[in-house]
């Protein structure tokens, strides 16, 4: 964050705290590290060209809006009107993250001057004025919070400060009652709230906006944030919090990217990429286990599926079973709170799912436990569709089925198989894949691994499990098979 403010800084600072140079900046503390040293590419083109173009409508400083960690506002009490600078002047708060950013005093005279002049210029009631200026900020204060601004105070009365109300409080209380968590929420809530309208096209830096919160509120004050953001802008987000975490693995999960900081890596001495890291369960715990340390093997998925194959768990505790490696991967990112989980045969599966459903129903109330059966449901005689539909439905409704004889059926599909070789270089032979497989969905392709190779062009030895694994990396979400794998599984169709 501090390399791209300081790039934009060479051009015209933001903030009021400015000044520092390559002595502060650079671990060497020599003069060759400068703004020249960072490249800002848009989608519109390098910065340059941006600033350019935010210039010819004055908006050129609105391109970074920064808060940095150090927020707290102990005291708001203003006690003489003054003039504020134009909001896109940009030009008060932290200019680094490192800076004071005390923006509470400076926003609350935009707001009250905004409360003011709205009152004047419609002659209307002060609390039609104030269900204008600060509607929607209460709305996002509520949703974060048991709080509710109810007055914007009177500066020539002496009562320059925000006042508020509780649902269990009778009368109203000024804004420097709030604990430091709540004042941390009005205070980043207010300076997004009244940038709405001149930073519609800005990235959003915000470092640490966890500090003093609980991890309920963390939640809650990330989607408040990103509904308070323009649709053109990003937000980047330093933080290590797991309520956070938590908001970006449930509800922002289709609109985040996560770049993850891996403890053991030279930052100091060595160049580094940052590239955004899949969304899969294995990375999430990589990435909660910065934020828990040993506690992260407490954090539970919200849906444990039961699925046949070895019981006994492999070395450290690793999952052992194919079917439950091979569905982790296929569906790691689409549904990263379900994890897959090998329980034995047929009938094992449904005493280990009930002993489970008894034990960790009772610790995690909304965890949803399901049972994951291949079509071979009778003990190894041949089932019909018709035989699935009935079993589904004499039986719970956390049972599935799957609609095709057994996992093979998926793996060794043509949909799977020909982008497998086309990425590897590999000659797919269709005409003979056809003579032989003539039902995919019933017929018995599981030990028929070596035929699968050859029709791949594959010459050489392969491992059979190693070599399916490999193939479920290539089920798509674009694909037949994965819908049907979706719709059997997790809509029970």
């Amino acid at each position: 964050m501090d390399g791209m403010l300081f790039h934009n800084n060479a051009y015209g600072a933001i903030g009021n705290k400015a000044g520092k140079d390559h002595e502060y900046h650079s671990m060497r503390r020599i003069p060759n590290y400068s703004y020249q040293n960072v490249i800002i590419e848009f989608d519109h083109g390098p910065f340059n060209t941006v600033r350019e173009m935010r210039q010819k409508e004055g908006k050129e400083n609105t391109i970074f809006s920064f808060r940095s960690p150090y927020r707290y506002n102990s005291n708001l009490k203003v006690m003489q009107s003054q003039a504020t600078c134009e909001l896109r002047l940009n030009n008060y708060g932290a200019t680094t993250a490192s800076d004071l950013d005390d923006k509470m005093e400076e926003n609350y005279r935009r707001l009250y001057i905004r409360y003011i002049n709205y009152l004047n210029e419609k002659d209307c009631r002060p609390s039609e004025a104030k269900i204008k200026i600060i509607g929607d900020l209460n709305g996002a204060l509520k949703n974060c919070l048991d709080l509710e601004i109810i007055s914007i105070g009177d500066i020539e009365s002496s009562k320059g400060t925000l006042y508020f109300k509780k649902a269990d409080h009778p009368t109203e209380f000024d804004f420097n009652v709030l604990s430091s968590g709540e004042k941390e929420v009005v205070d980043i809530l207010l300076d997004l709230y009244l940038r709405q309208d001149e930073y519609s096209e800005t990235i959003f830096l915000i470092d640490e906006p966890e500090l003093h919160l609980n991890t309920s509120i963390q939640k809650k004050l990330l989607i408040e944030i990103d509904k308070l953001i323009g649709k053109e802008c990003q937000i980047w987000i330093a933080t290590h919090s797991i309520g956070f975490l938590r908001a970006l693995q449930d509800d922002l999960k289709d609109e985040c990217q996560l770049i993850y900081f891996p403890p053991v890596t030279n930052w100091a001495s060595t160049d580094i990429v940052l590239t955004p890291v899949p969304k899969t369960r294995l990375q999430w715990t990589k990435i909660f286990e910065t934020a828990l340390d040993d506690l992260a093997g407490l954090v539970c998925p919200k849906r444990i599926i039961y699925c046949e194959g070895k019981g006994s768990p492999g070395n450290n505790g690793k999952e052992n079973g194919f079917d439950a490696k091979v569905f982790n991967q296929i569906f790691a990112e689409q549904f990263q709170d379900t994890f897959f989980i090998s329980s034995g045969g047929n009938t094992e599966l449904d005493q280990r799912s009930e002993i489970a459903i008894a034990i960790l129903s009772k610790v995690f109330h909304d965890i949803e436990i399901i049972v994951l059966k291949d079509r071979d449901i009778a003990s190894g005689k041949f089932t019909t569709a018709q035989d699935r539909q009935i079993y589904l439905q004499t039986n719970p409704q956390n049972h599935r089925v799957l609609n095709r004889w057994e996992i093979e059926n998926y793996l060794y599909d043509k949909e799977v198989l020909k982008p497998y070789c086309e990425e590897n270089a590999l000659q797919f032979d269709e005409i003979e894949y056809d003579k032989f497989v003539k039902d995919i969905v019933n017929q018995n392709v599981k030990d028929e691994t070596g035929r699968i190779k050859n029709f791949c062009g594959i010459n050489t030895s392969i491992n059979a499990e190693q070599f399916k694994l490999c193939l479920a990396a290539y089920v798509r979400k674009n694909m037949q098979i994965y819908t049907e794998l979706e719709d059997c599984i997790f809509n029970r169709l």
